[in-house]
């Protein structure tokens, strides 16, 4: 079952917000329209940035992310959530939530439920590590937002935990907890305990 809701982005160019839909539901046919929106522009910056010797930890860390493969073994199971920004016709972000079988690790919430993140992407274009210029900003605030939201929901009180890849970690540490590097993904692990989606949906 797919369900739409209008929240607001920010259109760079303007610093005013524009409407956009968060889709809790995507298709399998809006993440192939979205790969092959998204595709060309990441491989052509890709190439741009080869060509100007652009060191390997300013290129994008998640740009061998293969949405319609998520989208292929997720899609039907029910633990699986894939969501969307559309704007103009066009898939802004993506991001595919786990809502059971997870748990907290922090010392004060452990053992409780929580929503994983287990992929989360704004489009090439909103990116500020592929363009020079990003269209759209508050794409993925409006994806977290929406994963605590689901938290609340489940009765998980807004937690919400994920893996970050080194270029996203300042974003996350201004409003989850830093709960140190996973060996087993060698990746900085982050939890929202209930008190931070408070502030954060707020």
């Amino acid at each position: 079952m797919t369900t739409r809701c209008k929240v607001a982005i920010l259109h760079k160019a303007t610093q005013q917000y524009v409407d956009a839909e968060l889709i809790d539901g995507v298709t399998a046919d809006e993440v192939n329209a979205a790969e092959a929106a998204w595709r060309p522009v990441l491989d052509e910056e890709l190439k741009r940035m080869a060509n100007e010797s652009v060191p390997a930890n300013r290129r994008p860390e998640h740009a061998h992310w293969d949405w319609r493969h998520k989208c292929e073994v997720t899609e039907g199971l029910l633990v699986y959530q894939m969501l969307g920004i559309e704007h103009d016709s066009k898939m802004q972000g993506l991001m595919l939530v786990q809502t059971a079988g997870v748990f907290c690790r922090l010392p004060n919430q452990k053992d409780k439920g929580l929503v994983y993140v287990m992929f989360i992407a704004t489009a090439p274009w909103n990116s500020p590590v592929v363009v020079a210029n990003p269209r759209f900003g508050q794409v993925g605030t409006v994806l977290i937002a929406a994963a605590t939201q689901i938290s609340l929901d489940l009765g998980f009180n807004g937690r919400v935990g994920l893996h970050s890849l080194p270029q996203s970690e300042d974003w996350y540490e201004k409003d989850m907890t830093d709960v140190g590097i996973d060996l087993k993904k060698n990746l900085r692990y982050f939890e929202m305990t209930p008190e931070q989606a408070n502030n954060f949906i707020r």
